[in-house]
């Protein structure tokens, strides 16, 4: 059985308001739920400044054993600061072993066995990106990290084959964008997709058809939506 969350009290260090924390669970690729372990005796900490690596953390699937980077747990105090819970017992983080479910679809469970995508709600841009960075997870892909090449707009991500670009602002991904994350991927011999919250202009979407870019738009439940012939084969055969 899959590690279930519990609920912790934390004091926010700025305004000493109490609140009650439970970590949100997430899919492990075997289907069970996985929670970072929270340390109830530990304090904590307010984020000022945003590193990609400390947004994450290894925790390890109980059912399994599998060990993978999950985001790590926030909470955002009325008063305005965010704070950092503390986790108990963190590990080392380890080359996972490749999925043996990649390529499944995303809604049920087909004949290998994946679990259906299990979204994040998107409230802040983090969390479009965690949405992506799981989404890539899911259809197989591993290693997800900050890009090297910051993107015009937006925030990019890499993994192993492919470059992805995920656009959390309220205007519509313009052709620009498109062509952008198409040669960064082509001088980086990469595969690339689109993420974006608001959608694409149609100049955009013409464009990224003639590149072979697949095309994502993220609702609010942070499920990505294929937006073009690409984006539907990526998500049905997987990374």
């Amino acid at each position: 059985m899959g590690r279930m969350s519990e609920s912790v009290p934390v004091r926010c260090p700025a305004c000493r308001r109490e609140h009650v924390y439970a970590a949100p669970s997430y899919p492990c690729v075997c289907g069970a739920p996985v929670a970072p372990p929270l340390d109830r005796r530990g304090v904590a900490t307010v984020v000022n400044h945003r590193v990609w690596d400390e947004d994450w953390i290894a925790v390890r699937c109980a059912a399994c054993g599998r060990l993978d980077e999950w985001p790590y747990p926030e909470l955002g105090c009325p008063c305005g600061t965010l704070l950092r819970i503390p986790v108990a017992g963190e590990e080392a983080p380890t080359e996972p072993p490749a999925s043996p479910a990649a390529g499944a679809a995303k809604t049920g469970t087909d004949v290998r066995g994946r679990p259906a995508f299990q979204p994040v709600t998107i409230r802040t841009a983090r969390d479009a990106v965690t949405a992506a960075a799981l989404y890539l997870r899911w259809l197989g892909y591993r290693d997800i990290r900050r890009a090297d090449q910051r993107p015009p707009s937006g925030i990019g991500l890499a993994a192993r084959g492919i470059l992805a670009q995920v656009d959390p602002t309220v205007r519509p991904a313009s052709l620009r964008d498109v062509e952008c994350l198409w040669l960064t991927a082509m001088t980086e011999s990469t595969d690339c997709v689109y993420f974006s919250l608001a959608g694409y202009a149609d100049d955009a979407r013409a464009r990224a058809d003639a590149l072979r870019v697949p095309l994502f738009v993220l609702d609010l439940t942070g499920t990505p939506q294929p937006m073009n012939e690409l984006a539907d084969q990526l998500d049905a055969t997987g990374g």
